[in-house]
């Protein structure tokens, strides 16, 4: 078997010495800068252990391949044209569980505490001999997760240590009813027919007063400027937002920037997964993709 490492995927020795005992590897450790030369690196290869970059762009022009990935979404795959075209797609889900919920965790703290502005403090943290008020932290309040997957599940475990009160929306539930008394809503759900368009004006609408909202997904399932006009209205508390469409780490995408500017928005460039364990884990689950297509038992199939 021929197979095509698209760009840079971190490979530890071991996991290379694995992936080379399944077939002829061909390594590029730089990210691929066009769809062409996406295409020429992947030309002849029966299996390609794909990166992001260069994939959406290439997708359409890619004919009788297996293509496994190291990450979980792949929203921005149209996988029912992939199939017509030969083309079997799996992902590696839940690799990403532990540092999203590290993320989500360190939100909600920040939300609720303000580490933030006591750290490294230099002026008084006293206003007129008092401690700043607002700083409910996480104990005995309602937590509210979307979804009912790999995340959602990790962080209900992780909130209950706090001693949390943790619900979950899951399909079939009323959604409004579910989310009207938490204190913080986590959105984890992935982009799907039922998902696109779910939290919208509405949804924030039935959200509990100076309650806050987080969210590790995208924005065909969030509308982000029903959330921007809640907080403007003093509905909502806070909110924070991994702008899980944006390309990771841009800084410069029109939807994290807007997100940036608004002051009581806490935004990262899609970077929540972003951990030693999440790539060990993601390429673990690659390597095991491979083998078990090899030996005509696929797993993790999305198409």
């Amino acid at each position: 078997m021929k197979i095509a490492v698209t760009n840079n995927q971190d490979f530890t020795p071991e996991q290379k010495q694995r992936l080379e005992g399944l077939g002829d590897v061909t390594y590029f450790d730089e990210v691929p800068e066009s769809a062409k030369e996406y295409l020429k690196r992947v030309e002849g290869a029966d299996i390609i252990c794909s990166g992001t970059a260069g994939l959406k762009q290439a997708q359409a022009e890619l004919k009788d391949v297996y293509v496994t990935v190291g990450f979980v979404s792949v929203a921005f795959l149209d996988l029912e044209m992939m199939a017509k075209n030969g083309v079997k797609v799996s992902n590696a889900p839940g690799i990403n569980r532990h540092a999203v919920t590290e993320w989500i965790v360190f939100m909600m703290l920040q939300i609720q505490r303000n580490f933030n502005d006591a750290l490294n403090r230099k002026e008084t943290y006293r206003i007129n001999g008092a401690l700043p008020p607002n700083n409910p932290g996480l104990t005995n309040k309602k937590l509210t997760i979307l979804g009912n997957g790999n995340i959602s599940k990790q962080l209900a475990r992780v909130a209950e240590s706090f001693d949390m009160q943790v619900t979950a929306f899951k399909r079939g539930d009323d959604l409004r009813q579910t989310v009207k008394d938490a204190d913080i809503v986590v959105d984890t759900l992935g982009v799907n027919k039922e998902t696109t368009g779910l939290l919208d004006k509405d949804f924030f609408a039935a959200m509990k007063q100076s309650s806050s909202f987080i969210s590790v997904t995208r924005s065909e399932i969030c509308n982000e400027d029903a959330l921007i006009q809640a907080l403007d209205s003093n509905h909502l508390h806070m909110a924070a937002m991994d702008c899980g469409g944006v390309m990771v780490g841009d800084t410069e995408d029109p939807l994290y920037e807007k997100l940036l500017n608004h002051p009581r928005i806490l935004a990262t460039p899609h970077i929540a997964y972003s951990s030693e364990t999440s790539f060990i884990f993601g390429n673990d689950t690659m390597i095991d993709n491979v083998q078990a297509w090899i030996g005509g038992e696929p797993q993790n199939l999305l198409n």
